[in-house]
């Protein structure tokens, strides 16, 4: 007598985490890159800090390029323009993930978010501090 066969494997439904799992090579690449898009754009339509930190980069690289700057001095004031936008991005995550679970105050969930927001403040002090110093050390040199 044969042993019964097992039951298929369950393929997880299309909207399932896991039926992204698992993709290689060019196949990765892209769908990653879909993904990097779908965050931007989500970004961009729900978040105002964000809006407004890509406004502003959108007027700050341009400018950075135009000046009579050195190579290192202008990729210093667009790699910071481009950390800000980076620390909003992760603090607008977490604050994505805390809200997922609750929206009632807890506060791990508050601190937490605090940090984010804490992340945010001190990448816009670097960056202008930084355009500070390059262009205040062009000016009164």
């Amino acid at each position: 007598m044969n042993p019964p066969n097992p039951p298929p494997p369950q393929t997880p439904p299309a909207d399932d985490s896991r039926s992204l799992k698992g993709q290689r090579g060019l196949r990765r690449v892209l769908l990653a890159t879909g993904y990097s898009i779908d965050g931007l754009k989500a970004a961009w339509r729900h978040e105002d800090a964000f809006r407004q930190e890509l406004i502003l980069a959108a007027i700050m690289v341009p400018l950075a390029l135009w000046l009579p700057l050195t190579l290192l001095e202008r990729i210093l004031l667009i790699a910071v323009v481009v950390l800000v936008l980076i620390v909003e991005l992760l603090n607008t995550a977490i604050e994505a993930a805390i809200d997922r679970d609750s929206l009632e105050i807890n506060p791990l969930g508050k601190r937490a978010k605090d940090y984010g927001s804490a992340a945010v403040m001190l990448s816009l002090l670097l960056a202008g501090g930084t355009w500070a110093a390059v262009l205040g050390s062009r000016l009164l040199a």
